[in-house]
């Protein structure tokens, strides 16, 4: 069987979820109640059989190799493979690589080393649950060069607007990629490539002055090389504002959109933190909402995303509403279109209201 590799390459992510991102990279920022969003590019490796996963991370990491640990959550901490959490080590006088090909250039040990035969590269914005091995055994009947992976959205929304987007035709070869407004055939920020195919055009990019290893060494040369593409069909969000944060961790409050991006046969894992059931006192009015294990819930809550360890007390409303870990939200608070960052802290009587395309969002370890 072929054996693959995964890299999960964040150098080129901007960090744009505002306060979510004041002390984390976009990795890391929690989603769904339990998870992070760097959990799904790990959990799809995982799942299709991958023993060793990369992490590419320029920024803000502290917060990510915390959750990451030793990837035991992910059945990564092996003796041999296993998870490589690989931050900037620029100590190479010679080094003249530039952008995300100085990651490349200087974990080229990690491709060489590999004893897989191909490589997936990934982001970490696309919030999806796929099999790698099916795009794999297409690319392997194809015959591609690479093979990129794409969905076709239903609706085009500000987040698609950066996105790029793939013109393809009837063998499902990539004639263009591009920034197409109107086009819905959205790249998902993933392919496969064989290995060595790899280690020779990170090499080319590199002796050109290059900068970005997908945009240099893929979408430059779609007249030299076979690039085919892979429709993934089935749950996605492409979270890079927090506008699309926000719709898309609603969306998860419809069961059967739910359950598209979360089954039993392709699960999602997160690190275990052991805590207790979560409490519905007396008092407390709960519908429509998500609610992660060790809350204590007393007060109303209605279309909202409750994270581990939230307090709510009697005489609290929340509506739409997003708050994370351990918050404690007092008496007679009332929040709507609210995302709460970690450890904040609402107190009695206080009102925060923002809109649902415009969320208010307040920062980690806030109390107001």
């Amino acid at each position: 069987m072929d054996r693959v590799a995964g890299i999960i390459n964040l150098d080129h992510e901007q960090d744009m979820l505002d306060e979510l991102t004041y002390f984390r990279c976009g990795a890391a920022v929690p989603f769904a109640g339990r998870y992070r969003m760097i959990d799904f590019a790990i959990s799809n490796m995982t799942n299709s059989r991958f023993d060793s996963v990369a992490v590419f991370a320029r920024r803000k990491y502290r917060s990510l190799m915390d959750h990451l640990e030793q990837g035991k959550a992910w059945d990564l901490d092996r003796k041999r493979g296993g998870l490589f959490i690989l931050p900037p080590d620029w100590n190479d006088p010679t080094d003249i690589s530039q952008g995300d090909l100085q990651h490349f250039h200087n974990n080229i040990d990690f491709i060489n080393r590999t004893l897989a035969d191909y490589i997936v590269v990934s982001g970490s914005q696309n919030i999806c649950n796929i099999d790698y091995q099916n795009v794999l055994a297409d690319h392997k009947e194809s015959g591609a060069d690479v093979t990129v992976v794409y969905t076709k959205v239903d609706e085009l929304y500000p987040e698609h607007q950066s996105a790029h987007k793939l013109e393809i035709d009837e063998n499902h070869r990539v004639t263009s990629i591009n920034n197409d407004l109107k086009n819905k055939n959205v790249y998902m920020d993933m392919y496969l490539i064989d290995k060595n195919l790899l280690h020779e055009l990170i090499e080319q990019c590199i002796a050109h002055g290059c900068s970005h290893f997908f945009q240099d060494g893929i979408k430059a040369q779609l007249d030299r090389l076979k690039v085919n593409a892979h429709e993934y069909v089935g749950a996605h969000a492409l979270i890079n504002s927090v506008e699309s944060y926000h719709r898309n961790s609603f969306n998860l409050l419809n069961e059967t959109e739910h359950d598209r991006l979360f089954n039993d046969d392709n699960p999602i894992y997160t690190k275990v933190k052991n805590e207790a059931p979560s409490k519905y006192l007396s008092s407390s009015n709960v519908t429509n909402t998500l609610v992660a294990n060790g809350c204590e819930i007393e007060g109303h809550v209605e279309d909202s995303i409750l994270f581990r360890g939230v307090k709510v007390a009697e005489g609290a409303v929340i509506k739409n509403s997003i708050i994370m870990q351990r918050c404690e939200i007092e008496s007679d608070a009332v929040l709507e279109n609210v995302i709460l960052d970690k450890d904040c802290t609402i107190s009695k009587g206080r009102t925060l209201i923002g809109a649902p395309e415009k969320p208010y969002v307040v920062p980690k370890r806030k109390s107001m």
